[in-house]
């Protein structure tokens, strides 16, 4: 189920992964390292129904 939740954000239009395009599989590395190192959280919001990718200081701000 990650693997999918980290394609989708990957795929979205507007993620900026810099200069270089990079492949779905090499996107998908990346966030999946700033997942393992706690750089970046899976926030989920119950009303709504949404999920998102945020950085932690902003996934704290957003939970406080």
């Amino acid at each position: 189920m990650l693997q999918a939740l980290l394609e989708e954000f990957a795929s979205r239009d507007g993620t900026d992964y810099g200069e270089r395009e990079l492949s779905l599989e090499q996107k998908v590395g990346s966030l999946r390292g700033l997942l393992h190192r706690g750089e970046l959280l899976i926030v989920y919001d119950v009303d709504s129904e949404h999920w998102d990718l945020v950085p932690t200081e902003q996934a704290r701000m957003l939970l406080d």
